[in-house]
């Protein structure tokens, strides 16, 4: 921790990076240390290379302020809620911290500070601002809480426990805007959003005794609802709370002909490890990979269909 406060102290331009296709723990993260290297008067950028990002996040502080450009004259890069270089989506020739909390962490900083059984990257940085007795003001408490109220799944995650509460407890004293986060993180949807979801409800399909739910979408169909790949998530979510549900997978096609695995589980599964085979990552309970080459949507599906079957403890029906 002191070698990552001398670094920054050194640095002449640094850069917060929150990794493609973001979510609010990796933007509030890296909103709240933004905050804090303005109040330390360094010369800041934020940057995701995603160009679309859901307006949902609008609630996080700064989020006007982030850029898909990179900046040439960067002699650091803090990168926020990011497990492995690859999911930057840049080619970073400056030193880099690595903050995180993903057990797939691969350690590819020059300096890390990786906490595994931390709830949130934003609760692995409140921790960090403690022990530098850094003061945390209420942009910094509002970008702390958007990433804790998302990475629990609106504190319904079970690690969720009483330090989340007391740690929810102390960013409330410190003015964030809960409200406002939560109406945006768990409220907001676009009509692209409400339209695609309902398709995709339609067209779940279940297998294995209704314990494993998948959901297929093509590019074409994405594109015929105006939907964004952050839009797609909800129904994952919804599907895993199918009363026999223990595992929901969702495949998307990206434009390059990739196809996207997200999963999620309710049970103690090991998806992590599992995503991990495929050279993706994440959490025991929510993780995620990229399958490239010629492969169909519906081969994608049978082949992790069969590799839930046989790695995961699900009987072959």
């Amino acid at each position: 921790m002191d070698r990552i406060e001398q670094r920054i102290e050194e640095a002449s331009h640094i850069v917060v990076i929150a990794h493609v296709n973001p979510d609010a723990d990796s933007l509030g993260a890296a909103s709240a240390i933004y905050t804090y290297l303005l109040q330390r008067h360094k010369k800041v950028s934020f940057y995701c290379a995603s160009k679309h990002r859901d307006q949902k996040f609008v609630c996080i502080p700064w989020f006007e302020k982030i850029r898909d450009s990179f900046p040439v004259s960067a002699d650091l890069a803090i990168v926020l809620d990011c497990a492995s270089k690859e999911r930057l989506g840049v080619d970073l020739k400056c030193d880099i911290i690595n903050i995180d909390h993903h057990i797939s962490n691969t350690f590819y900083g020059d300096l890390n500070l990786v906490e595994s059984k931390a709830l949130s990257t934003t609760q692995v940085l409140y921790n960090w601002f403690c022990k530098n007795d850094v003061k945390i003001n209420a942009k910094m408490a509002t970008a702390l809480y958007a990433g804790l109220l998302d990475d629990s799944e609106g504190f319904i995650s079970e690690d969720v426990d009483g330090t989340t509460f007391a740690l929810v407890s102390e960013l409330f004293a410190l003015g964030a805007e809960s409200q406002k986060c939560n109406a945006f993180l768990r409220r907001y949807e676009s009509l692209a959003s409400l339209r695609i979801k309902g398709w995709m409800l339609q067209n779940i399909e279940l297998f294995n005794d209704a314990t494993i739910a998948t959901i297929i979408v093509s590019r074409d169909m994405i594109e015929t609802f105006g939907a964004q790949n952050s839009d797609l998530t909800h129904a994952l979510e919804e599907a895993l709370y199918l009363p026999t549900v223990k595992v929901a997978f969702l495949l998307r096609e990206n434009r390059d002909g990739s196809i996207k695995c997200s999963m999620r589980s309710l049970d103690p599964i090991n998806l992590s490890e599992f995503a991990q085979s495929y050279n993706g990552g994440g959490h025991q309970r929510r993780a995620g990979f990229i399958l490239q080459g010629d492969i169909s949507l519906a081969h994608a599906k049978e082949e992790i269909l069969q590799k839930i079957r046989k790695d995961l403890g699900f009987e072959t029906k």
